[in-house]
């Protein structure tokens, strides 16, 4: 065994078991086992907290119930289901996904780790999450929380930010899950996580394990787990133009195929230092009035927007490039918009129509 010290699996189990039976939370992914709908909870539930999630996964399965019901609705009306949730590349990987098990399952999600690795957008956490609580393999699922709770568990310091540690953890639950309740005993390890071992103040006098905790019994529990810092997002200044022609309707574009926010809708944006002028001799129109009307600050991983958002009636009949098209406030209501261009939507856009 990896395990670096004397630990009974059996009382570990037992104590984590029975903490879950009887405290665990009523989520509605947890009422029943499909597959298909654990499936879609953990793509949510990834970079995104649970009350967040909920009702965005009742919404989508209200709108999807099934594999089918997914894999034949078009892109645009799934990105339009997950608008405001963020990280999209995640609702179109589940979206191509779905079509492969459609295609090549006959509509149901593989309960094997070789086949269901092979679809697209499913790595080791979200295969491992799928297989144990939908088909209670005993397969590990090692996210965040489970990480920073094997890591007090057996005091470990290796950084969980290298995919190197990851592997190690993915090796200790594969010898210690339970055999006969891995379902339970992966989202009880994430629930301990989420509600108890958490990232900063842990809840130690009220764990269920912390009989078997090494980084209490040495006291270093604030310190694990160990996590290299991310370098800081770089800031960005753009410009959103909302332009308005004379009959009322709106200019929006799709976002490219490829890259942040793909295929998504925007107003029309440029990288600051271009007039506004300069900016709109494209289109081949005269600008009427123009305001300042609000800035929206959204951060991304990576990078940071800060946008000067300007309302601008202009006159003429734009020339429209590609991927752009002429809309009505209704027909933008029915987009798919990032939320930075929502935020755009709800303040500079209001009272219109």
């Amino acid at each position: 065994m990896t395990i670096l010290q004397p630990f009974d699996k059996y009382e570990y189990e037992h104590d984590l078991l029975e903490w879950y039976d009887r405290e665990k939370r009523d989520l509605p992914w947890r009422r029943e086992r499909d597959p298909y709908r654990i499936w879609v909870s953990e793509i949510m539930l990834q970079q995104t907290k649970v009350d967040t999630v909920i009702p965005y996964y009742e919404r989508f399965m209200s709108q999807f119930p099934t594999v089918d019901a997914l894999a034949d609705a078009d892109e645009e009306q799934v990105l339009k289901a997950w608008e405001g949730l963020g990280y999209y590349s995640r609702a179109r990987n589940l979206h191509a996904a779905v079509k492969e098990v459609q295609s090549a399952y006959g509509g149901v999600v593989p309960n094997s780790e070789e086949e269901i690795h092979k679809l697209r957008g499913v790595g080791p956490y979200t295969a491992g999450a799928i297989l144990s609580i939908a088909y209670n393999i005993p397969a590990p699922a090692v996210d965040g929380n489970v990480m920073r709770v094997l890591s007090r568990i057996f005091a470990i310091y290796d950084d969980i930010a290298k995919p190197a540690t990851r592997k190690r953890f993915e090796t200790i639950i594969r010898e210690i899950i339970s055999t006969s309740r891995a379902s339970d005993y992966n989202q009880a390890l994430m629930e301990l996580g989420a509600m108890i071992c958490t990232p900063t103040k842990p809840a130690c006098l009220l764990c269920p394990v912390q009989a078997h905790c090494q980084a209490r019994e040495q006291g270093v529990q604030e310190l694990l787990p160990v996590k290299a810092k991310k370098k800081k997002p770089k800031s960005v200044t753009l410009q959103a133009y909302v332009l308005i022609t004379e009959d009322g309707r709106f200019i929006v574009e799709k976002r490219p195929e490829t890259g942040l926010l793909a295929n998504l809708w925007q107003f029309p944006t440029a990288l600051d230092g271009e007039t506004m002028e300069k900016f709109l001799e494209n289109y081949g129109v005269d600008i009427i009035k123009s305001e300042n009307t609000q800035r929206v600050r959204h951060v991304f991983s990576h990078i940071i927007w800060e946008m000067d958002v300007y309302r601008v009636q202009i006159s003429g009949q734009p020339k429209l490039m590609d991927r752009q098209e002429l809309v009505t406030l209704e027909e933008i209501s029915e987009k798919a918009f990032p939320v930075s261009h929502q935020k755009i939507i709800k303040e500079t856009l209001k009272g219109e129509g």
